[in-house]
């Protein structure tokens, strides 16, 4: 037993990997066949794998109403290629489908972790963190929507490493001062900065506090929900820049989509 639910069984050319009963979610998925998809599923203890579902389009599958976006499940799937097969899903429970803006929001945190996290790495606290986030868009309460699109979008940049410390000048190292503005760059981290957007000094100190804390979800939805609009727009606009330089792209297509939507 090498990770909790993995079971390493022998067979006659060497050893195949069982994992049994791991928390997962699906994030996206692929006509694979006639009957059968194939999954991008972010795991707890595997992080994101690819899962060949066999027969999952049937009308009498089972899988057809268990292998859904935004919910929690939990798989068993064995393989050593780069596309394991699932062999079972079952619904863990816990909330019900969110919708509408917060349908949209969930989408989004799908495509952020599908574009920065590779496959086969393990990222257990972000699984927790991604766990938290989805409960909080299905409980509907729309006012905190926006704060935890911006709480998690710090948490997964730090845990992929591309955060730098807020409480110092990335360059020059120099402490952060309350009263003065700084702002995040892609290429230079954070630096002394009078143009917008930028935010006060006193308030990348809070980020950076409310991330060291256990609960730092709900510490940093806290924080972003007591700001003014104009500062979350800040911050906003800052974490944009910075993840579409690490996805690699000018836009991410959730957001397009929603500013589609807004516009209507």
């Amino acid at each position: 037993m090498t990770k909790r639910g993995c079971a390493v069984l022998a067979t006659s050319k060497g050893q195949t990997t069982r994992v049994l009963d791991e928390p997962a979610f699906v994030l996206h998925h692929y006509d694979w066949s006639e009957s059968s998809v194939i999954l991008e599923v972010f795991t707890r203890h595997w992080g994101r794998v690819a899962l060949v579902a066999k027969g999952a389009k049937r009308p009498t599958s089972s899988l057809r109403a268990v292998l859904l976006p935004l919910q929690p499940i939990a798989v068993n799937f064995g393989g050593e290629g780069e596309i394991r097969t699932l062999k079972s899903a079952d619904w863990a429970g816990g909330h019900v489908m969110p919708t509408g803006d917060a349908l949209l929001s969930g989408y989004y945190l799908n495509e952020l972790v599908l574009r920065l996290l590779a496959r086969d790495d393990p990222h257990a606290a972000l699984f927790d963190t991604y766990r938290q986030a989805v409960k909080v868009l299905a409980s509907g309460l729309e006012h905190t929507t926006a704060p935890l699109l911006r709480a998690f979008e710090l948490l997964l940049l730090r845990d992929i490493g591309f955060l730098p410390d807020l409480a110092v000048q990335t360059l020059t190292l120099q402490p952060v001062q309350a009263d003065k503005p700084y702002a995040l760059f892609a290429e230079a981290g954070l630096r002394a900065s009078p143009q917008a957007p930028y935010l006060k000094g006193e308030q990348w100190l809070q980020l950076h506090a409310a991330l060291d804390q256990p609960d730092a979800l709900t510490r940093l939805l806290r924080v972003c929900a007591e700001w003014h609009s104009e500062d979350r727009t800040a911050l906003q606009t800052q974490l944009r820049h910075l993840l579409h330089y690490h996805c690699g792209v000018n836009s991410l297509r959730t957001r397009q989509v929603m500013m589609e939507l807004q516009a209507l």
